[in-house]
């Protein structure tokens, strides 16, 4: 009775939705709008929402189908789900199932049904779980990675692509997506006890999300050593069920299995970046709240796509998808910090000239300050926001006028640099001026600071300062070229 109400309340609280009277199918409201496309249906047992009815729409499923609380449809009510879409004009209908038996058994059951009916369906079973080192005959468990097929599938049906096409487009995409769970507590089918034992301070690594227990049983741990322990297993080559990952661009899903908090969810959203990123791989998108639950479970699931562009596109609703710059300005941060260090000591033997002899120990500070807020920081994908960050961070740790100097600097910068420059063009302009810009502090009478307080004619050195920001601009522009 449960699910009839939920499916009761999902309808009522949209416009775009109706009930398959008689069958737990909720469809589109706008049908018509299938003519001549591929129509996609998904569903699976209930327990598991938003997952499958909270996905339908223009450009995601045309419809969904309900069992049970974690039981498989009956295929009399996914067979009424394709014909209504056939009749409605779809040219095919696409099916969208996670790897469990039963749903294999009665997805597959109702598609040759309607073979004999005279629709063209196929289907396509997600089975991206990376629990397993040995997955056994049943194969990989289909998980939260679904919701990708799903939308990837949408958008290419959107666009009108035939059915065979689609089918071989996401299965492509399949093989470079790799899901893993763990929780903190077990889940309760209503009516019934709680589907595994776990002693308090203990998580379960590797569970499904139908409450059985997981592969593995570990103590509590921080959300940092909690995400490196996920991915390191969802990319460990021993493990036949692993997912390749290098230098790749990643989708990246963080899904709440029932019963975690927004904040809770967040520190672990903003763990996952950082622990990719410094294994060198780009994020390019982030998910992150419940997409595919387990009732009440207290857990969360990681799901990884490898993403080219197209897949990117596809994903993006057809939006131009630019490369994302953080990877790339955190690598050029890391090598200004590194340059900076190197020259501590040429950097304060020409202050010595000059000054006090503390410029290089002073740029070496900021240095410092930077690589620690690195540990723990995303860098922003904006370069305004990044350098404004760096503004606030060298005047609290670089002291004296050179933290004052480089704050003004950064902060009047971050209101003038746009994504949509060539980055790359202007850096290497900077350069230019820069360098001739410090050369020719030999021949300058200073006018400010502990220099204009020296005879002129014993100053023949470059500036230091001038030197220390000529050589953060060169090993920025290194690490630019770099990237191409």
């Amino acid at each position: 009775i449960c699910v009839d109400e939920a499916l009761c309340g999902l309808v009522r609280a949209s416009g775009g939705l109706s009930l398959l009277r008689g069958h737990r199918v909720v469809l589109r409201a706008d049908l018509d709008n299938l003519k001549g496309k591929v129509a996609l249906l998904s569903g699976g047992g209930s327990g598991h929402e938003p997952a499958h009815g909270g996905y339908l729409g223009a450009g995601m499923l045309s419809a969904a189908v309900a069992g049970g609380v974690f039981a498989s449809p009956p295929p009399a009510s996914i067979l009424a789900a394709i014909l209504c879409l056939h009749h409605a004009g779809a040219s095919g209908v696409l099916l969208i199932v996670k790897n469990y038996t039963g749903d294999r058994l009665n997805f597959g059951l109702a598609a040759e049904q309607a073979r004999n009916h005279g629709v063209l369906v196929d289907m396509v079973i997600v089975a991206e779980d990376c629990a397993f080192d040995q997955p056994s005959k049943a194969g990989r468990r289909g998980l939260c990675g679904t919701i990708f097929i799903h939308k990837l599938a949408g958008a290419l049906a959107e666009e009108g692509c035939p059915l065979d096409q689609i089918v071989s487009k996401v299965t492509e995409v399949l093989k470079g997506i790799g899901t893993l769970g763990v929780s903190l507590s077990p889940c309760s089918v209503p009516g019934c006890l709680p589907s595994f034992d776990l002693p308090p301070g203990d998580m379960e690594l590797g569970l499904g999300i139908h409450g059985e227990p997981g592969i593995k049983r570990l103590k509590v741990a921080s959300a940092d050593e909690l995400v490196k322990t996920m991915i390191d297993h969802i990319t460990n080559p021993d493990s036949q069920s692993h997912l390749p990952l290098k230098s790749d661009s990643v989708v990246v899903c963080v899904n709440n299995l029932g019963a975690l908090s927004c904040l809770e969810m967040a520190v672990v959203t903003g763990a996952a970046i950082i622990c990719l990123e410094n294994r060198g791989v780009v994020v390019a998108r982030v998910m992150s709240g419940s997409f595919m639950t387990s009732l009440e479970m207290a857990g969360v699931s990681l799901t990884l796509m490898r993403a080219d562009q197209e897949t990117l596109r596809l994903f993006g609703e057809h939006n131009t998808i630019p490369r994302p710059l953080s990877p790339v300005m955190r690598k050029a941060l890391e090598r200004v910090c590194s340059t900076l260090l190197e020259k501590q000591e040429e950097l304060n033997s020409l202050d010595r000239a000059a000054g006090d002899g503390d410029c290089g120990n002073t740029h070496a500070q900021a240095a410092k300050a930077i690589r620690e807020w690195l540990q723990d920081h995303v860098v922003p994908d904006c370069p305004g926001q990044l350098l404004s960050v760096l503004a606030g961070l060298v005047q609290e740790k670089m002291g004296g006028s050179s933290g004052a100097l480089y704050s003004l600097f950064l902060t009047a910068a971050a209101a003038r640099v746009t994504e949509g420059q060539n980055i790359a063009a202007a850096w290497a302009r900077a350069l230019c001026k820069a360098s001739s810009g410090a050369e020719s502090t030999r021949n300058l009478t200073a006018m400010a600071g502990r220099a204009s307080y020296i005879a002129a004619e014993r100053v023949t050195l470059p500036d230091p300062g001038a030197m220390a920001v000529a050589a953060i601009l060169r090993a920025v522009l290194e690490s630019l070229e770099g990237q191409k």
